[in-house]
């Protein structure tokens, strides 16, 4: 399966410094600026739309060259990908407008001769799909021509889930008699305790725990705010961690909003929790495959197996349709099928 690499290049993609779109910006630039400012995304986020939109620029480019002029290097490995002024450029803005149905389809017919996965291919054309409804909603055209191409069918991927039993073992790991111990057990069981994205979790605030009340206050997708419960787990391990911060020789020099800080008393990475996550899985010998994003579908899982109702489950993990919370009862349901078939006298 070939994966599918964010650019890291800028691709002319500048706003005003009030964040504003300037004057001459390119289209794509005009799309990227709109999901920043208007959209709330992400820059992790945008960062994605604007490398599928640069992958399907590289497609039009090689579409007007000779055969296999744009899609290999020669004896150099890879071509790069196109140059910024033909990203951003009023030529490109010209081919852009010129795309037809046609085109996309093509497109999405090598990703699939490149053997890149479904979800990819979904996601990719999902950005398409968004780029120019964008543009018909801005008046440059009149139709989508995105819009007739139906989606394609996904793989039912259960989400991997780690037993009660496994995340006592993980949360007990942490030495929690050391400022960054303390902090990381505070952080794994904020982790389970509450089913955040890690992207949630680094941008905690001190001010977000409102301990006297056990709830989190979390800004989530599209900075949409939500409140969350936390257990008693996670109180006490966040007041530990907070005690040993504020009694730390070093406390003046951390900083004061993050919740969660490096060694260096700056604001966690989401690189650093999954590095931290990879030491205590090996400690406690769990799958190394297991990813923050795993604490949250043991959340999930778990919550729904105790008799959580669905609505609630999606309200915490703050999933914007039911259908996609509705994946982990395929997990309860597994579940249950194995207890009926271990105890029923008739199974």
């Amino acid at each position: 399966m070939q994966n599918d690499v964010v650019v890291e290049q800028n691709w002319g993609l500048h706003a005003g410094s009030d964040g504003s779109t300037m004057e001459q910006a390119s289209l794509i630039q005009q799309f990227i600026n709109y999901l920043r400012a208007e959209r709330h995304f992400s820059p992790h986020t945008s960062k994605c739309y604007t490398a599928d939109l640069a992958q399907f620029c590289q497609y039009l480019v090689g579409q007007k060259c000779a055969p296999h002029e744009a899609s290999t290097g020669g004896n150099n490995g890879p071509a790069a990908l196109p140059a910024m002024t033909e990203i951003g450029g009023e030529a490109m803005n010209r081919r852009l407008l010129e795309v037809d149905t046609e085109v996309v389809r093509g497109f999405l017919s090598e990703l699939r001769e490149k053997n890149y996965c479904k979800s990819t291919v979904a996601r990719k054309l999902a950005t398409l799909r968004s780029f120019y409804k964008f543009l018909v909603r801005r008046a440059y055209l009149s139709s989508n021509p995105v819009a007739p191409i139906r989606t394609p069918k996904q793989d039912k991927r259960l989400p991997k889930c780690l037993e009660i039993e496994q995340i006592e073992r993980l949360l007990s790991n942490p030495d929690t008699t050391t400022l960054l111990g303390a902090r990381d057990r505070a952080m794994l069981e904020t982790l389970y305790s509450t089913g955040l994205r890690v992207s949630e979790l680094v941008a905690l605030d001190v001010s977000d725990v409102l301990l006297d009340t056990s709830v989190i206050r979390v800004r989530g997708k599209g900075k949409k705010q939500r409140m969350i419960p936390l257990g008693p787990g996670a109180v006490q391990a966040i007041l530990h961690f907070l005690d040993m911060r504020r009694n730390d020789s070093r406390s003046g020099n951390f900083d004061a909003e993050a919740l969660f800080i490096n060694k260096h008393g700056r604001r966690l990475s989401t690189r650093s929790v999954r590095r931290k996550l990879d030491k205590y899985l090996l400690e406690a010998g769990l799958d190394l495959s297991v990813s923050p994003h795993t604490l949250r579908h043991s959340f999930a899982t778990h919550m729904l197996r105790r008799g959580a109702d669905l609505r609630s489950v999606q309200e915490m993990l703050g999933h914007q349709s039911l259908s996609t919370t509705q994946i982990y009862t395929h997990l309860s349901g597994e579940r249950v099928r194995k207890t009926y078939d271990e105890t029923h006298p008739r199974a």
